[in-house]
């Protein structure tokens, strides 16, 4: 309010923080979604090869239909190739790396193992950009990865399980993934990038999803985290973390999702009854600490 007693719209970098803290919730409820769509190993629902195609058959064909209601124009040819990678890491290799490993550990387990994904980000960001990162970005890149092995080796008796391999395919793939999208950013618009990213991959995943349809009954529960996934962590999540980017600005936004892995810790407490474990919260809080620190560090 101001002196005058009228109300003031929010300035753009507080309306950037809302629309990014909206793009990080939805994303945060992706690892909790995800496990209820292809339950546990003593209580399977839908097989995860279905559950990545299908969320991107489902999520390509609204885009698809945004798209041809925005009256937008083909993306230039410079874009495919990032386009293409872009598929490749955010519709294919992450969502099936985690459909994979949630069968087997816990939605906060994986929480803490994705939540280096951000430094794996800027790791791969660098490295494409031909960047020389400082000394003190690589050890917080190894302090965060030495973390999340800890806590995956702890979580699995002192050895590392196969879903541990998955959940680290998902984070590479992921970052790559991000990284040549935010390339095609470049040249479109940010609502723009996600969609035709969708659309140019629904020749593989619609006949896909047809392929891996189940073939037993699934409950009511799993179709729901399933719809979810597809609308919202598949498409509708990148429209807000972008717009959210947009306003206000990479650096400060982007810090929000520090907050990523200690939202989807909660949400697999509340709404898959995990429990919530003192030691998973302080691994997370450590990786944050470390993903932070990196992030802050000089990028030459």
């Amino acid at each position: 309010m101001s002196a005058t007693g009228t109300l003031q719209a929010p300035d753009a970098a507080t309306r950037g923080l809302a629309w990014g803290a909206l793009g990080v919730l939805i994303f945060a409820l992706t690892l909790p979604m995800t496990r209820l769509a292809v339950g546990d190993a003593s209580a399977p629902q839908l097989p995860p090869a279905f559950v990545t195609a299908g969320r991107a058959a489902l999520a390509g064909l609204l885009a698809a239909a945004y798209l041809l209601a925005t009256g937008a124009r083909r993306p230039p040819r410079s874009t495919w190739g990032p386009l293409a990678l872009s598929a490749c890491g955010t519709v294919l290799g992450f969502p099936l790396g985690l459909a994979l490993a949630l069968r087997d550990v816990p939605s906060a387990h994986a929480a803490v193992v994705t939540g280096v994904l951000p430094l794996a980000t800027a790791v791969v960001g660098a490295v494409a950009a031909r960047q020389r990162p400082s000394a003190g970005f690589w050890a917080a890149a190894g302090a965060g990865c030495a973390l999340v092995l800890a806590f995956a080796a702890w979580q699995g008796g002192g050895v590392l399980v196969a879903a541990d391999a998955w959940l680290a395919m998902a984070v590479a793939t992921g970052a790559v993934g991000y990284v040549a999208g935010a390339r095609a950013g470049a040249h479109l618009p940010a609502p723009q990038v996600i969609s035709w990213v969708l659309v140019g991959a629904l020749p593989l995943t619609l006949p896909a999803a047809g392929l891996t349809w189940p073939s037993a009954p699934v409950s009511a529960a799993a179709w729901g985290g399933f719809a979810y996934t597809a609308v919202f962590s598949m498409w509708l999540g990148f429209f807000a973390w972008y717009h959210g980017l947009a306003l206000g600005g990479v650096l400060r936004v982007s810090q929000v999702q520090l907050l990523q892995p200690f939202l989807a810790i909660i949400a697999a407490a509340l709404l898959l009854g995990e429990e919530l474990e003192l030691a998973t919260v302080g691994f997370a809080l450590a990786v944050l600490t470390v993903v932070a620190l990196g992030r802050r560090t000089r990028i030459a």
